[in-house]
């Protein structure tokens, strides 16, 4: 049954692409449709895929040999199943007709119908929609690979592919059609999110350590990296990819896009030097470790502020967190909760606390849907909004990731056993080694 099921769903694809008539052109009448805009989200979108393989490297260096392998497939077979149930309806779920302020129809853009012609999404009109939906794309394939680094060295390949899938459905189309469509319930209530702080890695981190909790502990729990030189490539890939999800989700080639830029660049770069020194204060030596993990959660941080906020004001963001995540790191450590990369306190810290430092320095001045200002400059509306929204989402994406290991787990066992994991998951699962 297992080896039928995903030959069944290429079928049901195929099948599906001969019966769904040609898309239909959805009229732009003011033609509106720019050359240099289209360029920049072309290349945006080319730069936040080249964050999978990054995202491969970044975790694959940090775990044992034995199973090293096994780490950067989950990351990289994102790239081929997400892309296949986006197509077929996973961007009408996100960016579908609202049903609810809390999913898409799953209909309004099956098979990508109606992608062709000069069709535009009407929070990005200047670009083709077919790209549009092909930038959300890339967001959409690295959320679920930023949650293998939880339950790195003991999950099933099989079943994990089963997880993300429901995952991607379940959780992140809603979210990210509650917090990105005109009409979602988040975005009514005037919550900002750039870039995916909320969509993308508080959701990746609350499934992270939900995964953690429900898998239980590695059989031996220490940390020997593999290839500290993979994690130092992976960081590079990570933040030169990272300016195509920021700046590239201003929509345009213009100054917002600048301004995103800019500020992810000194965000990651304040994170880096604050582990490093936070490191030192503790009395530890200062790590190639600490300064990528720095980096990524300045990255993370950035994220749902980028076109919000200053320059400045991503300076702090990016030390605040730093300071955050690496106190969580510690405390994981001592209550003995087996994520194995860290991805909470990197990822679901990191995107809360950017969540929160958004609702504090976001100001009109820097972007004009900023309709009220941050907490900093005297208005309380938009941080009272981020509260409640970090609730339920956080709410959302804990409980229902633990529901769905547990529909997975009676589908198909999520743990390997002790001799698959004394063997290593890349023997064991994929009949290959280093």
């Amino acid at each position: 049954m297992k080896r039928i099921l995903p030959f069944s769903l290429l079928a049901l694809a195929a099948i599906l692409a001969l019966v769904i008539p040609s898309s239909e052109v959805i009229n732009n009448p003011e033609n509106s449709i720019d050359t240099g805009d289209t360029a920049w989200l072309l290349m945006s979108a080319a730069l936040v895929l080249l964050m999978t393989p990054g995202l491969a490297f970044f975790y694959g260096g940090m775990v044992r040999k034995k199973n090293v392998i096994s780490t950067m497939l989950q990351s990289f077979v994102c790239m081929g199943l997400i892309t296949i149930i986006w197509v077929i309806f996973g961007f009408s779920l996100a960016f579908g007709d609202d049903i609810g302020g809390i999913i898409g129809n799953p209909s309004t853009f099956f098979m990508m119908n109606g992608m062709i012609g000069n069709a535009v999404w009407p929070g990005m009109p200047t670009v083709p929609i077919a790209l549009f939906a092909m930038f959300q794309l890339k967001f959409a394939v690295i959320t679920p690979a930023l949650i293998t680094g939880a339950f790195a060295e003991r999950i099933k390949f099989n079943s994990y592919l089963i997880f993300i899938t429901l995952f991607v459905i379940l959780i992140y189309a809603p979210l990210a059609h509650a917090t990105w469509h005109p009409e979602g319930i988040l975005a009514k209530m005037g919550v900002l999110d750039f870039a995916g702080g909320t969509v993308v890695h508080m959701s990746a981190g609350w499934a992270a350590l939900a995964s953690a909790l429900y898998l239980g502990k590695r059989k031996v729990q220490e940390h020997t990296p593999a290839r500290i030189s993979y994690v130092i490539l992976g960081t590079g890939l990570l933040w030169f990819g990272w300016f195509g999800f920021n700046a590239g989700s201003a929509g345009s080639a213009g100054t917002l896009a600048a301004s995103a830029f800019a500020t992810t660049t000194t965000a990651s770069a304040a994170a880096a030097i604050a582990w490093i020194f936070f490191d030192i204060l503790k009395g530890k030596k200062p790590s190639a470790m600490g300064a990528c993990i720095g980096a990524v959660v300045g990255l993370v941080a950035i994220t749902p502020a980028a076109g919000f906020v200053s320059i400045p004001h991503s300076l702090i963001i990016g030390v605040v967190t730093a300071v955050i995540s690496n106190l969580v790191v510690i405390w994981r450590t001592k209550k003995g909760i087996d994520d194995t990369l860290d991805v909470f306190p990197c990822h679901g810290v990191g995107g809360m606390v950017g969540m929160v430092l958004t609702s504090v320095f976001a100001h009109s001045n820097i972007n004009g849907v900023v309709t009220v200002n941050g907490l900093f400059f005297g208005e309380t509306g938009l941080f009272t909004a981020h509260l409640i929204a970090l609730v339920g989402a956080s709410a959302f994406a804990f409980l229902g990731s633990l529901l769905l290991l547990k529909v997975t787990d009676l589908l198909a066992p999520l743990r390997v056993s002790v001799e698959e994991e004394d063997l290593g998951l890349d023997a064991s699962q994929h009949d290959e080694e280093l």
